[in-house]
């Protein structure tokens, strides 16, 4: 398979390179829509529009110009956008990582961040214009950014007029459902626009069946475990924006949004101890419950932009703040017991997280000459963690009850310094960034002593665009960007269960990491090609630490990750014949993360992909066949890698009424495969083994989805074009991992 796709991969290089220079009658416009429109003696030959945009600091994907879009969620488009990839258990990455931000219309949006995954499923792909990879962030976020930023861009509807709205459903084979709403109005100058979103989970789809096989080497004994559990739950999300035009020069935005869910988890597991000779130790059964787990996240933000008679001179004050609380209370009771060598009969742990951030932010931007752009700016966070954990064990003189309470407090201070510069087929942008952190730790209960922490950075970037012809680009790029613990990651409180304690690890620092990239986009009439060649490298990511004490296993975290990797990533947009169109989006990493803990490395080479080739059929029915997965052994850590897995579907589609109003779609997802497995498997350290997960939500499954536009809007809801983002923290609830 993978020498197929490389082999694909080459031949479309070649009709590349042998690719004719355009002439007039068939230039190219680079704008957020590339279409062909030339006339000829009366005749008109018109090309549907391309989907992909490139500038100098990123990748932009045309949804509206995809006619999935109507009825599709943004986590399906998601797969078809350059740079990114979804893997086995629907985790979202970009450019082969996690950790990454998500930005809407430009601004960081915690909500999205945290809860992209689940967000992404429920969120109908037609209120998003454009999903863009940002891949060069400048010196404005660059200290506190990632390796790259997902930024959804929301319809503006400006070519509307009153007020319009559309509504969305969908239900699953699964019994999940899916609704959302859309409404966008304009009262004199103000503009307002409101969304929301539900999504039912159920036992049938969330049910997971996993086993896992441990085997601790100092002893020689084993441990198998046959597990079931589901979360079935109810999510909601919700968001307003607002701006009003005091008048041509200045402007007031605002927004409002939030993400909760109430989640019912339970589910079981048979543990089995054996000796190094394979006899038996003991043996026990465990039922856990989580009733109401809750999860909150608030965020505001508010911009005001003033603008100078100078075209492009413009100065930005900005304030966000952002909140969340999330509450576990988690219950274990053991049964079945032989031999069963602890003295409680079962536990129960209750914890309380609050986060909340203040941020305060000015940007001005200056025009120089023709051809220049200076931007700076100043930023300040004041970011609070909470964290309360308390654990009882049942009838245990042994282990009584303990109660840990943690503080965490980050003070930020930033400036910047920005330069741009665009003329004729050139584009560059330099900038240099320095951002002062104060941390402090905090013990309520006295248990342990505070502690304190002064970090200093300075972070420069650059990249350089080269347009070879109305066709073809070339750009390089140097990123260097930092992240910080968050309170999960830091909080030292231990939760125990029979064979397992965790904690994390007050003594955390920021880590660094820096990447260096070219990227070669073509865009013809018929065909689109991306490669991105790049190099990353880190000496001090935060990382697992496991390992075992007896039959104990251990873990928490430290930055120990020494990380090399070398990466290529592809995508192609091919339209052979009328009405065909074949997209693929490829991801090839080969990496070396060593783990100076335990002094050991792990080299893995991925392939991550996705193949769609949809087609227009007679009665106006769309259809395609979709099919994704990884081929290879990915990192999961230092330890453990992901083996290989592959899904694959098939869908139909028609629109109804004038101007495509109502559009409806059948999906089949792994029709003639009922479970699909998610396999890992542990090659080093104190503990080795194997695991196998089956979701349900992977297999097999049939879905309606049906949508439905109305009204008309003229305006649109204006934003500044510079607010607030922050995208430094991983391992803490205001952040995704």
């Amino acid at each position: 398979m993978k020498k197929i796709i490389i082999s694909a991969i080459a031949v479309i290089c070649s009709i590349v390179a042998n690719a004719q220079t355009p002439t007039d009658s068939t230039s190219v416009s680079q704008q957020d829509s590339i279409a062909w429109d030339v006339a000829l003696d009366g005749v008109t030959v018109t090309a549907q529009r391309q989907l992909i945009k490139q500038d100098i600091d990123r990748i932009g994907y045309d949804v509206q110009a995809d006619q999935d879009s109507k009825t599709q969620t943004v986590n399906d488009m998601l797969r078809k956008v350059p740079m990114v990839t979804i893997d086995g258990e629907d985790n979202i990455l970009v450019k082969g990582n996690s950790n990454f931000r998500v930005y809407k219309n430009g601004h960081y949006d915690p909500n999205l961040t945290k809860n992209a995954k689940e967000i992404f499923k429920t969120l109908p792909a037609s209120s998003v214009k454009r999903i863009e990879v940002i891949t060069d962030p400048g010196a404005r976020e660059d200290a506190e950014g990632v390796n790259a930023i997902l930024n959804i861009v929301m319809m503006d509807n400006k070519r509307m007029d009153g007020v319009t709205g559309s509504v969305n459903a969908g239900y699953t084979s699964l019994n999940h459902t899916n609704l959302g709403a859309y409404l966008a109005t304009q009262f004199g100058k103000l503009n307002l626009s409101a969304n929301y979103g539900f999504g039912y989970m159920s036992k049938k789809e969330t049910k997971t069946n996993g086993y896992v096989y441990r085997q601790y080497v100092e002893s020689g004994n084993a441990e198998e475990v046959n597990n079931e559990n589901t979360n079935a739950g109810k999510v909601h999300f919700a968001g307003i924006d607002a701006s009003y035009e005091i008048d041509t020069l200045n402007l007031l935005s605002a927004s409002f949004g939030g993400y909760f869910y109430k989640l019912d988890v339970d589910g079981f597991a048979n543990s089995q101890w054996f000796n190094k000779s394979n006899s038996p130790l003991y043996s026990y059964r465990e039922d856990y419950w989580l009733p109401g787990y809750g999860h909150h996240s608030w965020n505001g933000r508010f911009d005001y932009e003033h603008r100078t008679r100078l075209n492009g001179e413009k100065i930005t004050l900005s304030y966000m703040l952002a909140l969340t609380r999330q509450h576990t209370d988690q219950e274990t009771k053991f049964s079945d017991m032989v031999n069963f060598p602890y003295d409680y009969t079962g536990f129960l742990t209750k914890s309380r997280e609050r986060f909340t951030e203040h941020t305060f932010q000015i940007d001005y931007v200056r025009p120089f000459w023709v051809d220049h752009k200076f931007e700076i700016g100043a930023k300040y966070i004041d970011r609070r963690n909470k964290s309360n954990h308390r654990q009882d064990m049942y009838q245990s003189p042994q282990y009584p009850s303990v109660t840990t309470d943690f503080d965490h407090t980050m003070q930020i201070a930033a400036g910047y310094a920005d330069y741009m510069y665009n003329k004729g087929n050139w584009s560059a942008r330099a900038g240099l960034r320095y951002e002062y952190s104060y941390m402090l730790g905090n013990y309520p209960d006295g248990k342990n002593p505070s502690f304190d922490k002064h970090l200093s950075d300075w972070v420069p970037q650059a990249s350089v665009k080269y347009q070879l012809n109305e066709r073809q680009s070339l750009k390089l790029g140097y990123i260097t960007s930092i992240t910080r613990p968050g309170i999960t990651y830091l909080n030292p409180a231990k939760s125990i269960t029979p064979s397992r304690v965790d904690f994390g690890n007050a003594e955390l620092a920021s880590a660094r990491e820096q990447r260096i990239q070219l990227t070669y986009l073509y865009v013809g009439q018929k065909l689109t090609l991306q490669v991105v060649p790049q190099y990353q490298f880190s000496n001090n990511q935060i990382g697992s630490i496991v390992y075992s004490e007896g039959d104990t296993r251990y873990g928490t975290f430290g930055n120990v990750i020494r990380l090399r990797r070398f990466q290529i990533e592809a995508y192609v947009q091919w339209k052979p014949f009328s009405g065909t169109t074949f997209v693929a989006n490829l991801n090839y990493r080969h990496a070396i993360q060593r783990n100076s803990n335990i002094n050991m490395e792990l080299t893995c080479d991925p392939l991550n992909y996705y193949f769609n080739i949809s087609q227009k059929l007679p009665w106006e029915i769309n259809a395609s066949f979709y099919t994704f997965g990884q081929l290879g052994h990915a990192q999961e850590s230092t330890y453990a890698y992901t083996r290989s897995f592959q899904r694959y579907g098939f869908n139909v589609q028609r629109s109804f009424l004038s101007e495509d109003r109502l559009t409806i779609r059948l999906t089949a997802n792994a029709p003639f495969n009922k479970n699909m497995h998610y396999r890992t498997r542990t090659v080093q350290g104190d503990i080795l083994g194997y695991g196998d997960n089956i979701n349900a939500q992977n297999g097999r499954q049939f879905q309606i989805s049906v949508s439905f536009r109305f009204g008309k809007l003229k305006s649109r809801v204006k934003k500044t074009e510079t607010t607030i983002e922050n995208n430094d923290v991983v391992g803490g609830i205001n952040r995704g991992n």
